[in-house]
């Protein structure tokens, strides 16, 4: 009976200390500064805030663009020049030899 207490006890002793330490980072957390979005990072203050746009310098929207324009000039260039990449290597089928059967078409005379 005295070991069942002993493991009962030792048991409410372990979960008051894991109580204990949820406690202690909650009172932490509280006054810390977690809450109002002030990050700390590289030991300088950076503000955080949801989804703000940081507008980018000129010289990168226009590096963007042109490499943008040129990706689409290449693509476009070779679809021109060499289709077969993109739609293959075949012959396109002529699809009025196609009978009813093969289309899954149901003949006339069933109802």
């Amino acid at each position: 009976m005295s070991t069942r207490l002993a493991e009962m006890a030792g048991s409410l002793w372990r979960m008051g200390g894991g109580l204990r330490l949820a406690a202690q980072v909650l009172r932490a957390q509280s006054g810390s500064g977690a809450t109002t979005g002030v990050r700390r990072a590289s030991g300088e203050v950076h503000v955080f805030k949801y989804r703000h746009y940081v507008e980018p310098p000129p010289a990168h929207q226009i590096k963007g663009e042109v490499l943008s324009a040129l990706m689409w000039f290449w693509i476009l260039w070779n679809f021109w020049h060499d289709p077969d990449v993109v739609l293959g290597h075949f012959p396109y089928p002529d699809v009025s030899q196609w009978t009813d059967e093969e289309l899954g078409i149901p003949p006339d005379d069933e109802e």
